[in-house]
C-alpha cells in the first residue's frame, strides 16, 4: 500500500480525491486523521472528508474494521447523527465522506463558556442521548463520546460524529504517546480501561461525563497521560457537580452519579432510559435553577494554596557592617577587576540578547514575511507556493464576475505576515448565477415568492387579456424561464385580465356567412342550433341568435346561431280520378287545406280537376280547391 505523504493535510487541499471529492480547506485534526471540507462533484454538495492517519491506513486488519464499522455506521439515519454517505479507499488515502455541519463542537463550546447554564447543558444533552439511544436502537454503540464527538451547527442542531468509528482502533493502546487516545481517555468507562469491551452502558458512562463537564468547567479525571486517566475511571472517586461549582441543581448530581457509576449494571441499561430521566428532571426543576449558570470553585492561586507539613521557607540573610580593619588595597583591586568582568559579561549578554531578539523579529519565528502574490493562480498552484513560503493555508469561496471559477481570488493577509501563521485563500466559484423558474401559470405572489426564492425580485407588471390564462395568472416573464441571471436581477412580469370584453354585433337577418365574418372580427366564435322554416327570413340567413345582440360577452365566448330553411312547401300531388275522401286525406297529411266543389251532384264522387298543378311547390297551410261530379 502506498504511503501518504507526510504534509497531506495541506497536499491534499485543490485535489480531487476518488475521483469524486475536490478538497478546498483544511478543517481539523483528531486522533485518527485530518477532516476537510470537500465539494462532492458528483451531486455537488459540499462533505466533510475524513482521511485516516497513514500509520493507520498502513495496517489492513484496521483498513477492514475502518470500512465495516463506516458502512454500519451509514445505517444510521437520525437527525441527531452525522451521516456517513461515502466511504473508499484513493492510492494511500483511506477516507469516509459524512455530512458537513458548520458550526462548533462541544469544546469549543466548553472553552468559551463553561460552566454552562443549566438548561443549556440539558438542551444539548438531550440531542445527544437522542441519537445515542437511535444507535443502541440499531445495535450500535459509539465507544468514544466526548465533545470533540458532539456537533454544534449555526442554528443550535446538536449532532453526534464518528459512531462506531472508535471500534476499529479498538486494538490501540493506552500508551503515553498515544495521540489518538490521549482526548479519548478522559471519557473512557471503567470497563473499557480493564478488560476493552464496550456496550450501551459504554456510551451512558461517556453522556454523564460530558454533563459534569458543562456544569463544571472541568474534566471528570485530569491527567498529563492517558494511563493516569485511565487508572482514575478504573480507581478514583468522581466528585459531584455541586462540590466544584455552587448552583448544580442535586437532581443532576443524581443524574451524573447514576450515569458514571463504575459498575456498568448500576447505570441506566442504555441511553434511551437515561434520556426518559433527563426529560423528567428538565420538566420539574424550577425555572430559577434552568436559568442559572453554575459558578466554579476558583482554585487557590500557587502561593496561597495551603502548604504540606513540614515545609520551610528560605530565609533572607540580614546585611551586616564589618568593623574594624579596612580590607587590604590589593583585594579591593581584585574586588574592582572582579566588577568589571561582571560589567563586560553584562553587556555581552545584552548584545546577544539584542541580537537574538533582532532576529526573531527578523528572520525568526517572529519575523514577518511577504505573502506570495497568488491572485488568477489555480489552487493548486497557489497552495503550493504559500507553503513553501513558510504559511499554513485554509480556503474560502466566493462567487465573482471577473476571477474564473477555481482560480485565487485574493489571499488574507495579503501584504506581509508572521512566519508559519495562516494564509486564508479566497477562491473563486465563477459568476454567481441563478436560474429563472417557470412562473407561467401562477398567480402574482406565488411568482413573487418562487422568484425570491432563487434571490430574485419582481419588476414591471403589465396586464393583458388573455383568453386561455385565466384573471390574475402570469402568462409570460422577462428574462423567460431558464434564463441566468445574477442575484437579485429583475423579472418582469405579463399577468393575464382574463379574455377581452366585447359586445355582441346583431347578425339577424345576414347570411351565413356574413354572420360568422361578423361575429369573428368581434372575436367571436360560432355555434348552430337546428335550422328552422320561415316564411319570412330566406334560406341560408340567420333567424335568431344567442346572445342576442348588445349584450356583453368576452373574447372567444360562443354566439349560437339558427339559420333559416325557408318557407315550408310541399309538393303538390296528383290527386285527380281518386274520390273526395282519398284525395282529401292525401292533402291535409302534407298540411294543406281542402274545398270541395261538387257539380251535377257530385254523384260520381270522382275528383275531375286541382287548383294547383301537380308536382308544384305550395306552401303548407295553402287550400287547395278540388272539382268533384
Amino acid at each position: 500500500m502506498t504511503t501518504a505523504p507526510p504534509n497531506a493535510a495541506f497536499s491534499l487541499v485543490g485535489r480531487v480525491v476518488d475521483g469524486r471529492y475536490r478538497v478546498i480547506a483544511h478543517l481539523a485534526d483528531g486522533g485518527m486523521g485530518s477532516v476537510f471540507v470537500a465539494v462532492d462533484e458528483r451531486l455537488d454538495r459540499e462533505v466533510a472528508l475524513k482521511i485516516m492517519r497513514a500509520d493507520l491506513a498502513r495496517d489492513e486488519a484496521f483498513v477492514a474494521r475502518f470500512r465495516r464499522e463506516a458502512r454500519n455506521a451509514a445505517r444510521l439515519s437520525h437527525p441527531g447523527v452525522v451521516a456517513v454517505t461515502d466511504q473508499g479507499q484513493d492510492g494511500p488515502y483511506v477516507f469516509i465522506a459524512m455530512e458537513l455541519v458548520r458550526g462548533r463542537t462541544l469544546r469549543d463550546v466548553l472553552r468559551a463558556d463553561a460552566p454552562l447554564q443549566v438548561d443549556r447543558a440539558l438542551g444539548i444533552l438531550e440531542p445527544v442521548l437522542a441519537a445515542l439511544a437511535a444507535a443502541h436502537d440499531a445495535g450500535i454503540v459509539h465507544r468514544d463520546v466526548k465533545p470533540e464527538n458532539v456537533l454544534i451547527a449555526a442554528d443550535g442542531t446538536v449532532k453526534v460524529a464518528d459512531f462506531g468509528l472508535a471500534r476499529a482502533v479498538s486494538t490501540q493502546t493506552l500508551t503515553a504517546d498515544s495521540d489518538m487516545l490521549l482526548g479519548t481517555a478522559a471519557y473512557l468507562a471503567p470497563e473499557q480501561v480493564e478488560f476493552g469491551t464496550a456496550s450501551e452502558q459504554t456510551d451512558v458512562y461517556a453522556a454523564g461525563l460530558l454533563l459534569f463537564e458543562m456544569l463544571t468547567g472541568r474534566k471528570a479525571f485530569p491527567g498529563e497521560v492517558p494511563i493516569q486517566v485511565a487508572y482514575q475511571h478504573v480507581h478514583g472517586q468522581l466528585p459531584l457537580p455541586s462540590e466544584l461549582a455552587d448552583g448544580v441543581p442535586a437532581a443532576l448530581d443524581d443524574i451524573v452519579e447514576w450515569a458514571s457509576a463504575k459498575d456498568p449494571t448500576e447505570r441506566p441499561a442504555d441511553a434511551a432510559e437515561l434520556l426518559r430521566t433527563v426529560r423528567d428532571v428538565r420538566r420539574a426543576l424550577p425555572a430559577d435553577q434552568l436559568a442559572a449558570t453554575p459558578v466554579a470553585h476558583e482554585p487557590l492561586p500557587r502561593s496561597a494554596a495551603p502548604r504540606p507539613d513540614g515545609a520551610t521557607d528560605r530565609l533572607q540573610a540580614a546585611s551586616t557592617k564589618a568593623i574594624g580593619r579596612r580590607p587590604p588595597a590589593s583585594a579591593v583591586r581584585t574586588r574592582r577587576g572582579r566588577a568589571r568582568r561582571w560589567w563586560i559579561a553584562a553587556l555581552l549578554i545584552l548584545a546577544l540578547l539584542g541580537g537574538a531578539a533582532a532576529w526573531t523579529f527578523t528572520a525568526g519565528p517572529m519575523g514577518t514575511v511577504a505573502v506570495p502574490t497568488v491572485a488568477g493562480d489555480t489552487l493548486g498552484a497557489a497552495v503550493t507556493k504559500i507553503v513553501d513560503a513558510g504559511f499554513t493555508t485554509s480556503v474560502r469561496q466566493e462567487f465573482s464576475e471577473t476571477v474564473p471559477a477555481g482560480a485565487v481570488v485574493s489571499t488574507d493577509p495579503s501584504g506581509s505576515t508572521r512566519r508559519g501563521s495562516a494564509v486564508t485563500l479566497t477562491v473563486s466559484k465563477g459568476k454567481e448565477r441563478f436560474s429563472v423558474p417557470t412562473l407561467a401559470g401562477l398567480t402574482q405572489d406565488k411568482a413573487r415568492a418562487a422568484l425570491s426564492a432563487q434571490h430574485l425580485k419582481i419588476g414591471t407588471i403589465t396586464q393583458q387579456y388573455d383568453d386561455a390564462t385565466p384573471t390574475g395568472q402570469v402568462i409570460s416573464s422577462s428574462p423567460g424561464a431558464g434564463a441566468s441571471v445574477k442575484r437579485d436581477s429583475i423579472v418582469d412580469l405579463v399577468v393575464s385580465q382574463g379574455p377581452q370584453p366585447v359586445g355582441v354585433p346583431n347578425v339577424t337577418g345576414q347570411t351565413q356567412s356574413a354572420a360568422e365574418k361578423s361575429l369573428a372580427d368581434a372575436g367571436l366564435k360560432v355555434a348552430y342550433g337546428t335550422a328552422q322554416n320561415s316564411d319570412t327570413v330566406a334560406s341560408g340567413s340567420v333567424i335568431s341568435q344567442d346572445p342576442p345582440d348588445g349584450q356583453q360577452a368576452h373574447h372567444g365566448d360562443t354566439v349560437t346561431l339558427v339559420l333559416s330553411k325557408g318557407p315550408n312547401v310541399v309538393t303538390m300531388p296528383d290527386v285527380t280520378g281518386k274520390d273526395t275522401a282519398t284525395a282529401t286525406s292525401m292533402l291535409q297529411n302534407l298540411g294543406l287545406k281542402v274545398t270541395v266543389d261538387r257539380y251535377f251532384g257530385g254523384i260520381f264522387d270522382t275528383v275531375r280537376s286541382q287548383s294547383e298543378d301537380a308536382g308544384s311547390k305550395v306552401k303548407v297551410g295553402t287550400t287547395i280547391r278540388l272539382a268533384v261530379v
